[in-house]
């Protein structure tokens, strides 16, 4: 038997359609339930219910059409806010395509950022001015949503991709259509849950599993104020009673550093962004006594596999193909015999994949084997359909559930007047705990706070290396290839903790 699933395809979406209107599609039924809740220390926090919610944004909508026309691109820098979501579903209600960026990019990085996509409007947290203007716009009459073909351009957001560089990746309205087959195939969501998510607003797992598929099933999210730490978690869960919680591994890794209070209300968790290591899934299961369901994904095409409440898939495993996608694990010749390793691939029809990247149709195209979308991620699949994740192909690397692109760390450290040579890759300090190393020649000695310094003008904060090590030269090949894979296994070999 191939590894190949295939499911009927689920409908399509409607032929004149707009994501911010499927997102506020129960708004007007809902009136005053709490749509978000912004929790701050005080355990309560900024609250819309969903007639504010969705004032705000159409309000956002009218005020941006007075400085943007439809089909231009404006970038959204607002870090864990309310402005970032209202201005998201504002721009897209008008037709305007939202560019997401995280607070923690370097100046040099937003500047990239910025000649590349030349937006006609750029909006920033760290700006006063803007965050005014946002809120101000809230109050404006509301704007008339754009419909239109499903598959034209809704937003764009940045992945690290197997270039090695950002690349900006456009959606289309489709996008939020499609994520309902996660309701079943991996949230277990109700209308009646409290989703808690404790990721930053513009990463595509908070932005969509915390809330626009809360919002688009008429349930209740809840987002950490930004000054909220993991610490604090498990009190806001129980004071907000969280039926749902969800974050990376690397969250729930830290709340079990401490006593987590009883969760009456939690249902159970959700975890992506990179593979959960078991301990940790059952730790998590001893101290809450709460299931976490897991979910393979990535930013061109979100999450399409998972397991589920309503199909729990083994512990080992990621899970299974989502009702209404069509997977399969390819090799040279498609799709391998089942329980040998292969690529993951969505086929090409997915109504969740990605438009392509922004102006690199060639870059897009090198992405496609025939039919079918290559991840760049390697698994197995068992006679049942579980699909067990067996690595990057390549050799990029995960930190807190970003992938980071080794040769954007390497660029940044041998900038340093007195490096001749980088490579950076991700080791294990325990199991399933894994770090940035940054391993650099020099022709002086480097201070590491120097170096850390010099550092962070040039990577955001989750890029940067956790450990700076110089050595007297990098093992190479015959070709002269960097073999980051030889330092990883040095260093754990030699530092590394079972």
């Amino acid at each position: 038997m191939l590894s190949l699933v295939q499911s009927d395809r689920s409908p399509p979406a409607p032929q004149q359609f707009n994501m911010a209107a499927h997102v506020l599609a129960h708004a007007d039924r809902l009136g005053d339930k709490t749509a978000l809740c912004i929790m701050d220390a005080t355990g309560s926090g900024e609250r819309f219910d969903y007639r504010s919610l969705k004032q705000a944004i159409l309000g956002t909508a009218t005020g941006l059409l007075q400085h943007v026309r439809p089909d231009e691109k404006i970038i959204l820098q607002l870090g864990n806010t309310p402005e970032f979501p209202i201005a998201f579903l504002g721009a897209i209600a008008a037709g305007i395509v939202p560019v997401s960026l995280s607070s923690a990019l370097s100046d040099l990085e937003y500047q990239e950022v910025v000649e590349t996509i030349r937006p006609v409007l750029t909006l920033r947290s760290i700006n006063n001015a803007d965050m005014d203007r946002l809120r101000a716009f809230r109050d404006l009459p509301a704007a008339e949503i754009v419909t239109g073909d499903p598959d034209r351009p809704a937003y764009i957001i940045y992945t690290s991709g197997t270039s090695g560089r950002p690349t900006p990746v456009v959606h289309a309205h489709r996008a939020i259509w499609a994520r309902q087959m996660m309701w079943d195939g991996w949230y277990g969501l109700r209308e009646d849950d409290r989703m808690l998510h404790a990721g930053a607003f513009n990463w595509t797992y908070t932005l969509g599993t915390g809330l626009l598929d809360p919002w688009a099933i008429g349930a209740t999210a809840l987002i950490p104020a930004q000054d909220i730490t993991p610490a604090q978690l498990p009190a806001l869960m129980q004071a907000h009673k969280a039926t749902i919680f969800a974050a990376a591994p690397g969250v729930y890794r830290r709340l079990l550093r401490a006593a987590i209070p009883a969760l009456p209300y939690l249902r159970h968790g959700l975890s992506a962004g990179e593979k959960m290591a078991q301990p940790v899934r059952d730790a998590w299961r001893e101290a809450t006594g709460k299931p976490v369901y897991e979910a393979f994904g990535m930013s061109e095409c979100s999450t399409f596999i998972s397991s589920s409440p309503a199909n729990p898939a083994p512990d080992h495993t990621s899970g299974f193909v989502q009702q209404g996608r069509t997977v399969a694990l390819i090799g040279p010749d498609g799709p391998v015999p089942r329980g040998t390793i292969g690529t993951i691939a969505v086929h090409k029809d997915d109504p969740g994949l990605m438009l392509g990247y922004l102006d690199r149709p060639d870059d897009t195209a090198a992405r496609f084997q025939g039919d079918w979308f290559l991840t760049g991620d390697l698994a197995t699949m068992d006679e049942s359909g579980a699909i067990t994740y067996a690595g990057r192909a390549d050799d990029m690397m995960n930190a807190g559930g970003h992938r980071v692109s080794p040769i954007e760390v390497e660029e940044a450290l041998t900038a340093h007047p007195l490096i001749t040579e980088a490579a950076a890759c991700a080791v294990q300090l325990r199991t399933g705990v894994h770090v940035i190393a940054g391993f650099y020649v020099a022709t002086d000695v480097i201070e590491e706070k120097e170096l850390r310094d010099f550092a962070a003008t040039r990577l955001a904060t989750y890029k940067m290396p956790r450990l700076l090590i110089a050595r007297d030269r990098l093992p190479r090949g015959a070709n002269n290839k960097l073999l980051r894979r030889v330092l990883r296994d040095e260093w754990e070999t030699t530092y590394g903790q079972a």
